[in-house]
């Protein structure tokens, strides 16, 4: 038994924030039902990486990663009849999700105070990008939006560089979808002691900006504007990637192999001196303290990778970390899945076959229940797969109701 079996989930969201939280909650042993349009599809169905050879809406592995254990309704919102389906899964409902702007929601009618009217006990959360009132209400956005907005590709980069952010839609990945999470765990666990239902707002921007509270206290505290620093940071001296010996994959030659070394105080620094055989130059005095080796960090990462260049990445990886000095090997999506025995005992990546890309990897549960453990049930639907199941088994509709529906343009 998975421990959330028996709760509900109408997924009105898409991209990535809505459906990686809905994910959580199908992966956990929740019923969730993707609600999607053939008028205007999920942009993500779109997005490399395709499987080699496809070119469909059912092709995506961006897409596919983040629904995977999901039923798939298609319905068109613009019509009256598709509001109507949509209000009976409501209904039906624990739990109705959302990351879709504020002014869509209206317009379907999918606002609190209307859905609650269908269903009282519903725990509607929404994601609205900036939240449901102040100037930017209405504003557009995704991720890569969030993420210069909110302050972290301003400290993304190099000294002196343009900002480059963090090469991803951070903000979707992991903190709005576990907050969202989290709020509604907890509106559940209030409902169950009061019969209540209740309204969540987690605004993706607010939410985005919880991690950045050093640079803010930072400059709340000591009136310090923080900037790029690339791969430094204050509190470590080294902390880079080093330049090892390039390596061969399959007889092809790989260019560059990097070590990501972080040395948080005097200990670790002493074990990585020891390591690379007390060189002179360690003897300075520009050497001799962290604010010194701070002072002086671009000629302290030359010098270290004057000695990583000829390594072994893995080997030396070994070494570093039998010494106590934190040392990471930078790995590829192939060796990850692939080479890093580690994470294949692990377990977390599930493989799976699915209907059009065949057998491909998934991300597992981010998180284990000693006794309840989740999983992913089968792989990520088609689009529109589960419309006729959903119809039927789920919202009770007869087969006079559902050709009536897909008649009147509702269901695609």
């Amino acid at each position: 038994m998975k421990p959330l079996e028996g709760v509900k989930v109408a997924d009105f969201s898409w991209f990535g924030a809505g459906p990686i939280c809905a994910l959580h909650f199908a992966s956990m042993g929740a019923t969730v039902v993707r609600i999607e349009s053939e008028t205007r599809i999920d942009s993500l169905r779109t997005i490399a990486p395709m499987a080699k050879g496809k070119t469909s809406y059912n092709a995506s592995g961006y897409f596919n990663n983040f629904n995977a254990g999901k039923y798939d309704l298609t319905l068109c919102m613009n019509t009256e009849e598709g509001q109507k389906v949509a209000r009976k899964l409501i209904e039906w409902a624990d739990v109705f999700l959302t990351n879709i702007t504020p002014r869509v929601i209206e317009r379907w009618g999918l606002t609190y105070d209307k859905i609650s009217e269908c269903n009282p006990k519903i725990i509607a959360a929404y994601q609205p990008m900036q939240g449901y009132d102040g100037p930017h209400r209405d504003f557009l956005g995704f991720g890569a939006v969030l993420t210069p907005i909110t302050g972290y590709s301003y400290l993304s980069g190099f000294p002196n560089r343009l900002p480059v952010g963090v090469g991803t839609n951070y903000p979707d990945y992991v903190i709005n979808p576990g907050h969202t999470m989290v709020a509604i765990l907890a509106a559940l666990h209030y409902r169950r002691r009061t019969g209540k239902g209740q309204h969540i707002e987690c605004a993706q921007l607010e939410s985005s900006v919880c991690p950045l509270s050093p640079a803010i206290f930072d400059y709340t505290a000591n009136g310090i504007v923080q900037n790029r620093a690339g791969n430094h940071i204050a509190e470590a001296a080294p902390h880079n990637a080093f330049k090892c010996k390039p390596m061969t994959d399959a007889g092809r030659p790989v260019d560059e192999r990097w070590l990501a070394i972080a040395c948080f105080g005097e200990a670790e620094w002493s074990a990585l001196v020891s390591a690379m055989g007390n060189p002179d130059w360690v003897g300075e005095a520009k050497f001799a303290t962290h604010d010194a080796r701070k002072q002086n960090e671009d000629e302290l990462d030359a010098n270290i990778n004057g000695w990583t260049a000829d390594k072994d990445v893995y080997e030396l990886m070994a070494d570093l970390q039998s010494r106590g000095v934190p040392a990471g090997v930078v790995q590829s999506a192939r060796e990850i899945l692939d080479t890093d025995e580690h994470a294949k005992s692990r377990g977390f990546y599930q493989y799976m076959d699915h209907a059009e890309t065949g057998r491909a990897a998934y991300d597992g549960p981010p998180f284990r229940l000693s006794k309840t453990p989740g999983g992913l049930a089968w792989p990520a639907p088609l689009l529109g797969e589960h419309t006729e199941y959903v119809c039927k088994e789920i919202l009770g509709l007869s087969d006079e109701e559902v050709t009536e529906l897909m008649v009147a343009g509702a269901l695609t």
